[in-house]
């Protein structure tokens, strides 16, 4: 019987041939632009539907609407002033479209707070 030896040794780094390394990505100019764009179409459309949004939300806020000013004075509050304004009215409703009207986020209002109120209020 014969006996056969293989020998066998593993590769050096520095012998492994360009095929079998494992490459790095590499992005090209042209990649790098798809990129970008691809990065930037959402964010210009953000900007774009805001200015366009924005812009007709100030407008139809009051538009066609006869309107007043009324000062807050000290100790009111906007449910109060709803109920003053529009004794007839549900104050709930009322104090909504103030809030919506005057573009409040709370429904806090201050001393000296200048607040626009529709005519048929009567006030």
């Amino acid at each position: 019987m014969t006996s056969m030896t293989m020998a066998y040794s593993a590769p050096r780094m520095g012998s492994m041939s360009s095929a079998a390394r494992p490459s790095r990505l590499r992005i090209t100019r042209r990649g790098r632009r798809v990129l970008l764009a691809l990065a930037a179409i959402p964010l210009v459309l953000a900007v774009v539907f805001a200015a366009l949004n924005g812009g007709a939300a100030a407008g139809s806020l009051d538009a066609g609407v006869d309107l007043r000013t009324y000062t807050v004075g000290v100790g009111q509050s906007l449910w109060g002033i709803a109920e003053e304004i529009a004794p007839a009215s549900d104050p709930r409703d009322v104090v909504l479209e103030l809030a919506r009207l005057n573009g409040l986020e709370t429904f806090e209002v201050g001393i000296g707070q200048e607040l626009r109120i529709p005519a048929k209020y009567g006030y």
